[in-house]
């Protein structure tokens, strides 16, 4: 692993194979939602375009997005990006509630713990019940996600 230095102090961790096709760019860091990427870019028949480096690197379709295993859009080794569809990307972002625990929310009324119906399908939420215990849901939550989501699934530790 190397680092390729970004303007303003970052830097983008890539593959040591890739470092020196990389290293010949000028890279800046550009704030996401949740993240930095690193972006580069460049001038052809009189317009300007943006290169990110994961895409760069993945060499990904323009139908297609990279989605970042750890959530680190600097972490741009291969082992941590996979090309996939905007619905895939989207299963695996951080999602902000009220446990720590992804999917996983407080039902004042039932006074339990319940999944919440976020879990979606092709759009389509889906209920997974209520629980007693903030653990006992956030495991379920890991079963329905590994069923649906397979190898994008982003799991509750607990």
């Amino acid at each position: 692993m190397k680092e390729i230095k970004l303007t303003r102090g970052f830097v983008a961790q890539v593959d040591d194979e890739d470092y020196e096709y990389l290293n010949q760019f000028h890279w800046y860091p550009q704030k996401g939602h949740n993240t930095y990427y690193a972006k580069r870019k460049i001038f052809h028949n009189g317009t300007q375009d943006t290169i990110l480096m994961h895409r760069d690197i993945m060499n990904t379709p323009k139908d297609m997005e990279v989605d970042h295993r750890d959530h680190d859009g600097l972490n741009n080794q291969k082992s941590n990006l996979r090309n996939c569809t905007h619905r895939q990307n989207q299963i695996n972002k951080i999602v902000i509630s009220s446990s720590p625990y992804r999917g996983v929310t407080w039902v004042l009324k039932r006074k339990k713990w319940k999944i919440k119906a976020r879990i979606k399908v092709y759009g389509r939420g889906i209920h997974l019940g209520y629980f007693r215990t903030e653990e006992m849901a956030a495991l379920a939550y890991n079963e329905a996600a590994k069923k649906y989501f397979g190898e994008f699934a982003v799991l509750n530790i607990i």
